[in-house]
């Protein structure tokens, strides 16, 4: 009998699992192979990070023309690309560039020189503080060395024996100080410690400034009887050595570049972490997916040598090498290879006797046309001018400067564009979408990833209950929970809520902030990246946020596209009516809600709780909570832009909204789609329809 029984047992069980299989089947089809996920599932994002930081660097120059005509043809476009990436695109369009109103306050004469101390306004009350080494006994113009300093405290102070040195040698040599460090104190260290993300979102970068500064003293240079305008040369040390690539890559008219310990890989800056040490204005705006390899090919085939040494705690030796390897073989292709050096040095990040008297050797050949052995050449000697002697403004800076602020009016900032019916709102939104694509949202996947599998839970209520797994991107695989109440079940297919959990969330919170929709609407309550299954501490944030940027997304842009993915997701469901599908979330996951609503395009409503007035906000000092910054956004459309694109979809605010948000508002009125927008207390008092 007990033999029977047991038989009986296992058949049971047998077939339970046979139409278990059969049934998750039918709900988790096998996945294809076009376009299946290979490798890790739930990666770190440091990890995923590394990888495309990696897929950067190996990608650099890859797609360059073989010959230096097609480069010449090709260089334009990515120059231009360039610029904005630096923020100076508006800059470098201006018909006619402000007045430097150069200012001499002093000058110093020297057995073999004279130093003119100088101030000039690169944009009007933007002022640059520099000195002026003139060689004695030139016969005629001379070649120029515009100097960049690094990040040394007094700037032209401590690095001038190598402008002395330059000047002993015969060139004219223009010292600047950069806006951090320099006689009026700015601000380089935004992101890095002001915990100013929202110059990512302004696409400013005080590369951008220092760069502009650099081609408004390449002007002063030219203009001055002393030098010969077409022999002008760059070089500087760590931070001027960053300044050294970005002003030999923006003006043609630098003829010879030399950085100095300045050199990398974005690979290096995310897996080594050297990203970590290093000041904002060492980086550009990433919206295009550049490596510094792509910088300097803007040089290419100007006379490039890169100095750096070996045991430098903020760039690699090999990432070093491996960024030279591949421009050298960028000057090889268009027949340029002796234009080309690398110069490696023993010891930490400064110069070495080597590449001081290899680059005095460089500058002599190429803007001299002498060739000398660079060991023939005197290095720099330690006699220092003092402080107060080479300072230009001593105690009395000008009053009605600008420097410090800088940051805040550098980069014009989009206006909300003119809407006055749905033909100019349909032509608005289109250019913006398209520029959003183009920059902010550049990196997404252009190859989708198999998305979803799905495992069905019932409760006693009637309701549906299903834990749903997609993979948005390569190394991700995501949580969405589908409810499913009696009421929507009783449709044929049901409107959906597509809500993104917000990170750092108590258990049941989203639940209960959707928990009184009305009970005829499905909801899909989505984990993006970072949030519970795939979340990181917070000691991370700060981390991830400036890596994410340099290679050109953020963490909300990342979470943008995992939201995208989730509406795909659940317009497949067999419950959800798929033109009927909103999405909605809290705080930054508002953001994220308005942009991918905005880029979809076809949502029937829009949520927003809690909404930031503006991307323009600055962010806890150690980076860590709401991360809502995306790269140069504030340029092409601000959330509420964003927000009042998404019309004639359903606007719907949960608590008032700021004040920024009257324009959405408006607009909505302007059209004559004033119901459409609900301002509630929950979302059980919006009528949703």
């Amino acid at each position: 009998m007990m033999k029977s029984q047991r038989r009986r047992r296992h058949m049971l069980c047998s077939a339970a699992v046979i139409a278990l299989g059969m049934f998750l089947f039918t709900i988790c089809p096998p996945r294809p192979a076009q376009g299946a996920v290979s490798g890790e599932t739930n990666v770190t994002l440091r990890t995923y990070l590394c990888r495309e930081a990696t897929k950067i660097t190996n990608g650099a120059v890859h797609d360059f023309p073989q010959t230096a005509d097609i480069w010449a043809g090709k260089r334009p476009k990515r120059l231009q690309q360039y610029y904005e990436m630096m923020g100076i695109d508006h800059l470098m369009a201006m018909p006619q560039r402000p007045p430097l109103n150069v200012k001499i306050t002093g000058t110093l004469d020297r057995e073999k020189y004279r130093i003119e101390k100088l101030y000039y306004e690169s944009l009007p009350q933007l002022y640059v503080t520099a000195n002026l080494y003139i060689p004695k006994g030139l016969s005629g113009p001379a070649p120029a060395v515009l100097y960049v300093c690094g990040h040394s405290p007094g700037q032209k102070v401590p690095y001038q024996p190598h402008a002395r040195r330059w000047a002993e040698l015969g060139f004219v040599t223009l010292i600047v100080d950069s806006i951090q460090l320099g006689e009026i104190r700015g601000f380089h260290h935004g992101c890095y410690r002001e915990g100013w993300f929202n110059w990512y979102s302004r696409g400013y970068t005080p590369a951008g400034v220092e760069l502009w500064n650099g081609i408004r003293g390449i002007d002063l240079l030219q203009a001055r009887p002393e030098v010969d305008p077409q022999r002008i040369g760059v070089t500087g040390i760590s931070g001027g050595g960053a300044m050294s690539w970005w002003l030999g890559a923006a003006d043609e008219r630098v003829k010879v570049v030399a950085p100095v310990c300045g050199t990398g890989t974005m690979k290096s800056h995310v897996v080594d972490r050297t990203v970590d040490g290093h000041c904002d204005c060492m980086f550009f705006i990433n919206y295009y997916g550049w490596d510094l390899a792509d910088v300097g090919a803007l040089i290419a085939p100007r006379p490039l040598l890169v100095a750096s040494a070996n045991r430098d705690g903020l760039y690699s030796i090999e990432s070093i090498r491996e960024c030279c390897g591949c421009i050298e073989q960028l000057y090889k292709r268009i027949g340029a290879s002796d234009k080309f050096k690398f110069v490696e040095t023993p010891g930490p990040h400064s110069y070495h006797p080597k590449s001081r008297t290899e680059i005095f050797a460089w500058f002599i050949k190429h803007l001299m046309d002498r060739d000398v052995r660079p060991e023939t050449i005197a290095d720099v000697d330690t006699r220092n001018e003092a402080e107060k002697d080479l300072l230009v403004y001593g105690d009395n800076p000008p009053a009605d400067q600008r420097v410090t602020t800088v940051q805040d009016w550098f980069i014009p900032l989009a206006e909300p564009p003119a809407v006055t019916d749905m033909t100019s709102l349909d032509v608005a939104r289109k250019r913006i979408v398209e520029a959003l694509k183009q920059k902010t949202f550049h990196h997404f996947p252009t190859r989708p990833t198999y998305l979803r599998e799905r495992v069905m839970m019932r409760d006693d209520q009637g309701s549906s209950n299903s834990r749903i797994l997609f993979n948005p991107d390569e190394g991700f695989e995501l949580v969405a929970n589908l409810r499913v109440p009696r009421a929507a079940r009783e449709l044929r297919r049901a409107p959906c809520l597509v809500w993104l959990r917000s990170p750092r969330s108590a258990r049941g919170e989203a639940e209960s902030a959707v928990g009184r929709l009305d009970p005829k609407w499905a909801r899909l309550i989505v984990n993006t990246r970072g949030v519970w299954e795939t979340s990181w501490g917070e000691d991370q944030q700060w981390h991830l946020r400036r890596a994410s940027a340099i290679i050109g997304r953020t963490i909300a842009s990342m979470r943008v596209y995992d939201a995208l993915r989730a509406l795909e997701l659940a317009r497949g469901l067999p419950e959800v009516d798929p033109k009927r599908v909103g999405i909605g979330g809290d705080g930054e996951m508002a953001v994220v809600a308005a942009y991918a609503a905005l880029l979809d395009g076809k949502v029937s409503a829009l949520v927003l709780s809690n909404p930031p007035a503006s991307l323009d906000l600055p962010s806890a000092k150690d980076g860590t909570g709401p991360a809502t910054e995306l790269l140069g956004a504030l340029r092409i459309a601000d959330i509420p832009v964003a927000a009042g694109l998404v019309c004639p979809a359903n606007l719907v605010f949960v608590g008032q909204p700021p004040d920024s948000y009257n324009w959405a508002i408006e607009t909505y009125k302007k059209l004559n789609l004033a119901s459409k927008v609900a301002i509630v207390p929950n979302l059980g008092a919006w009528k949703a329809d």
